[in-house]
């Protein structure tokens, strides 16, 4: 599945799972009694106490626009440290790209909560410390230690943007905001939905019959039993002929709304932004009563770092609220620092209401932010259901 598009906020965050990763995943449910319990091979080592003088080099792999020019630029100026960034287009890719610890040729991944748990786990990125970043006490409180970065207290690197998965629908079709995502299970709509093509999908499935069906005793979307999984396997097998067309590409879903092929699909706030800047047809977005998933990115450091006080560096200055402001509106995001919401509506009007970036405690804690599904649950038991099975079903489902 390709990725990549010119424009940034256009790329896919799928993953395709390496055998690498799934043996790593494989390992950790063998060997944990928890996975908020269990001690990620880097757990003892200590993070820095202060930064120091910048090596003069730093070494990125991140997602196509998390290091523009317009931002990098101004922190070359002030550090001395030359920025080199490779950027990957997918999160199995920077997997892979840190396998080793980075090898010690990478310092730091902008890796999404997808991916974190493989890194963690893996021994790939070690602790941080975030009292060496001044902006971290002005974060939403969850971004501050959310699970998928964060394991029993330490911190595995520092949150920087987030975006929540949302309903998008056509006002002329819908003339009312839908409130459940049962819109896009409902053979009504046959042929006018669209979902993205992306195995971590499952979980939005799994969000709906949380509520739905009760009694399957789903609690988290991200950890599923085998009969939870199945349930959930099950309609999204129902669902596959309703579906007009899986997307890959935030371009695609747009042109699918702008041509009139569908009416309703799971999206991001960047679609429903463009596409009312295009003003071709009238959509709106909603987070259903279910509540919703969503995506959250975390700048990790790689265990064998080599330029370590110029990651440090660039953490401090990517987490201020100016930068967060402008890669939230070069990117189509949501900063996780609060006070980049006036920045945003200094740089652009009304962004930050358009992103999110001024929403409550609650609606955040209405999303279920995405994170590797691995075998051992929360409660300890090993009755979850690994990724692996998941990337084998969804593509048994999109078939």
């Amino acid at each position: 599945m390709n990725e990549t598009e010119a424009r940034p906020a256009g790329r896919m965050r799928a993953i395709t799972v390496s055998a690498t990763a799934l043996i790593v995943l494989a390992g950790c449910g063998s060997t944990t009694t928890a996975v908020t319990t269990q001690q990620p091979p880097t757990a003892t080592i200590a993070p820095l106490a202060s930064i120091g003088q910048g090596e003069g080099a730093l070494n990125l792999i991140a997602w196509e626009g998390y290091v523009d020019t317009s931002w990098k630029t101004q922190f070359e100026k002030d550090t001395g440290c030359k920025v080199n960034a490779v950027y990957a287009g997918s999160s199995d890719e920077m997997v892979t790209k840190m396998a080793n610890g980075g090898g010690g040729q990478w310092d730091m991944v902008s890796a999404s909560g997808d991916a974190d748990l493989r890194l963690i786990y893996g021994g790939d990125v070690k602790p941080m410390n975030p009292a060496l970043i001044p902006d971290f006490q002005n974060f939403q409180t969850y971004f501050q230690a959310p699970p998928y970065n964060t394991i029993s207290g330490i911190h595995y690197g520092i949150s920087l943007q987030w975006g929540p998965n949302t309903l998008l629908y056509n006002k002329t079709k819908f003339t009312t905001a839908p409130t459940s995502w049962g819109v896009l299970y409902d053979s009504q709509y046959s042929q006018l939905i669209t979902v993205p093509n992306n195995p971590i999908q499952i979980a939005d499935a799994a969000l709906y019959l949380s509520k739905k069906n009760p009694s399957l005793g789903i609690t988290d979307p991200y950890e599923l039993t085998q009969a939870q999984f199945d349930a959930t396997v099950n309609l999204l097998h129902q669902q596959h002929p309703l579906i007009k067309k899986y997307w890959n590409l935030a371009s695609e879903e747009i042109s699918l709304f702008e041509n009139k092929d569908v009416m309703v699909g799971a999206a991001w706030p960047y679609q429903t932004n463009t596409l009312q800047a295009d003003g071709k047809v009238k959509v709106a977005d909603t987070i259903p009563s279910e509540g919703a998933t969503g995506w959250g990115d975390t700048w990790m450091l790689a265990t064998k770092a080599p330029h370590p006080n110029c990651a440090y560096l660039w953490t401090k200055y990517v987490s201020t609220p100016k930068v967060q402001a402008t890669q939230a509106i070069f990117f189509g995001e949501t900063p996780v620092n609060t006070k980049a919401c006036a920045e945003m509506d200094a740089q652009a009007a009304g962004s930050c209401a358009q992103y999110h970036a001024n929403e409550s405690a609650n609606y955040l804690q209405s999303i279920k932010f995405w994170k590797t599904p691995i075998q051992t649950c929360a409660d300890g038991s090993k009755k979850c259901v690994p990724y692996a099975q998941w990337v084998t079903a969804w593509t048994s489902i999109t078939a």
